[in-house]
């Protein structure tokens, strides 16, 4: 089965038993569960915006954090340089059910 979910502004496609990777989800452990009640569809069914009892349901794997980026601002001639770091947090999903 296949659906496509919103998490906060952002759309997936996932199905039975993917591994999904969205933005940092704070408040919960890994092997929580994680209920998805924004489907905008599900196989064949679209949802004006959504498929009205469909629901994804999750189980928290892991938090991480991305691979650091380097950011820096440079000004010609002014002697002027600034270097940052970022790194990203992520929690990685595991979907366990699709349902209509």
């Amino acid at each position: 089965m296949q659906a496509i979910i919103d998490d906060r502004g952002r759309q997936y496609v996932v199905h039975d038993g993917d591994t999904l990777v969205v933005d940092h989800m704070p408040g919960l452990e890994p092997g929580g569960e994680v209920v998805f009640d924004r489907v905008l569809a599900v196989d064949q069914t679209f949802g004006t915006p959504t498929v009205e009892g469909a629901a994804v349901k999750g189980v928290v794997a892991e938090h991480f954090r991305d691979k650091k980026i380097r950011v820096e601002k440079y000004r010609r001639r002014k002697d002027y340089r600034r270097r940052k770091g970022h790194r990203q947090d992520y929690t990685r999903l595991t979907i366990t059910s699709i349902t209509k």
